[in-house]
């Protein structure tokens, strides 16, 4: 009931948000793209010193990849339906989502887990808080979000699949903790710095 309800009196603000995390293959960075999109940047506005941007950049790829290891591990282990093959068999059969339902399993949330991931070891590479801009979607007409830390972005990324009607809030906060876990294990590994 709280994706359909949420789904029907949605903002501007949380249409834009499912929008522009939505991250689908073929059309826009997929979800590991947006992140190492926002890291590109953050060097980019602040020059970051070299070996800095590297150990950012080498944590950022194993967790996001670890993360997506773990995380369809889990999707299949669990194989639990989405929201739209709920609602639309009990509540409401002519129900759409915002965004397109993807074609396998829903429980966690893939952005969620890549998005804890990629907060915790962003956190840890570079500081927290570090205030940025995430101008990932400005080429797709999308407006550049700013954030104070990473972990807002991680939230936003993870509550807007709830606003595209995709996923149900557990797999939302279970895929940030799965994905908080990962980024620590990662955070433990010994780089150059």
């Amino acid at each position: 009931m709280e994706v359909y309800g949420t789904s029907r009196a949605l903002t501007d603000e949380q249409k834009l948000i499912a929008r522009f995390w939505s991250d689908d293959p073929m059309l826009s960075p997929t979800p590991p793209g947006h992140w190492i999109a926002i890291i590109f940047q953050i060097d980019e506005d602040n020059a970051l010193p070299f070996e800095q941007e590297v150990d950012a950049l080498v944590r950022l790829g194993i967790a996001v990849s670890d993360g997506f290891i773990v995380n369809w591990r889990d999707k299949f282990k669990y194989d639990l339906l989405r929201p739209v093959t709920y609602i639309r068999k009990v509540i409401d059969p002519k129900w759409e989502p915002l965004l397109n339902t993807p074609p396998f399993p829903e429980y966690p949330s893939g952005h969620s887990t890549q998005s804890g991931a990629a907060a915790t070891v962003l956190e840890a590479a570079l500081g927290d808080p570090f205030p940025f801009t995430d101008t990932a979607h400005e080429d797709d007409g999308l407006p550049a979000r700013p954030f104070p830390d990473f972990r807002t972005a991680a939230n936003e990324a993870g509550i807007s699949r709830l606003y595209g009607g995709i996923h149900f809030r557990a797999a939302i906060e279970q895929g940030l903790k799965q994905g908080d876990c990962v980024g620590g294990f990662v955070n433990q590994l010994k780089t150059f710095k």
